[in-house]
């Protein structure tokens, strides 16, 4: 499973294939052309909005990808922020890091969109400049250590609820989730990894950031996932 959006969202948090990132040698070592990244925008816009639902998404505001970065596309009222995240919002060492396929719809509320929005927008930067995937880590690394990039706060929020949602071959879109991102801490004390325990977690010691995903049931338009129930 991918975390985005803080290690991707998330960060990707991106949204990281943990086992696959250390066995598999990845098919994308470097960014790709930057046209093959890019999604017409109204069609980007409907798929940002999928990461929650309607009552959520109608009034957030809504980011899109361009040549330039991200830019606000549509203005919201509700403090939600909705966006599709690229592969470069994943963790480090994810084989996909660069794959221009990827696509991960995430709406942040506004307590999440203030640190997780920030990293994607620096992210991004580093690698439309040309960085490494070395070179995005380090200077992620660097921002948060100065203090340009906030540690996210208790009471982050994100929805990754869209069948849109694409992380890789064998992943697809997982399954919808949320995630709760604060500052680091002990997984252990909140029953992560225990027995049947519905919460999973990751800590990421270099953004002093701990990401919680819970799995739900249905998706962004009310269907069941598979597996799921009312």
């Amino acid at each position: 499973m991918k975390t985005f959006g803080g290690g991707l969202v998330f960060v990707l948090c991106f949204l990281s294939s943990l086992g696959s990132a250390q066995t598999v040698k990845t098919a994308y070592p470097s960014m790709a052309p930057v046209a093959q990244y890019l999604m017409p925008r109204d069609s980007e816009i409907a798929l940002a909005r999928s990461a929650a639902t309607n009552a959520i998404a109608k009034d957030a505001e809504i980011l899109v990808f361009t040549t330039t970065g991200f830019q606000s596309a549509v203005k919201g009222t509700n403090g939600f922020v909705c966006l599709v995240a690229r592969p470069w919002s994943a963790g480090f060492g994810d084989p996909n890091f660069w794959n221009p396929k990827v696509r991960a719809p995430i709406c942040y509320n506004a307590v999440a969109a203030q640190s997780q929005v920030p990293e994607t927008i620096k992210r991004t930067q580093v690698a439309l400049a040309g960085g490494s995937e070395s070179q995005i880590h380090e200077a992620l690394k660097a921002a948060i250590k100065s203090g340009e990039l906030p540690v996210a706060k208790a009471g982050s929020l994100s929805y990754m609820l869209s069948k849109g949602t694409y992380f890789n071959r064998s992943e697809g879109h997982w399954v919808p989730h949320l995630m709760f991102y604060m500052p680091e801490t002990d997984l252990k004390s909140w029953g992560v990894g225990l027995p049947k325990s519905p919460v999973i977690g990751f800590n990421f010691p270099d953004e002093h950031l701990t990401i919680f995903l819970i799995p739900v049931g249905r998706w962004s338009d009310g269907s069941l996932s598979a597996g799921g129930t009312d």
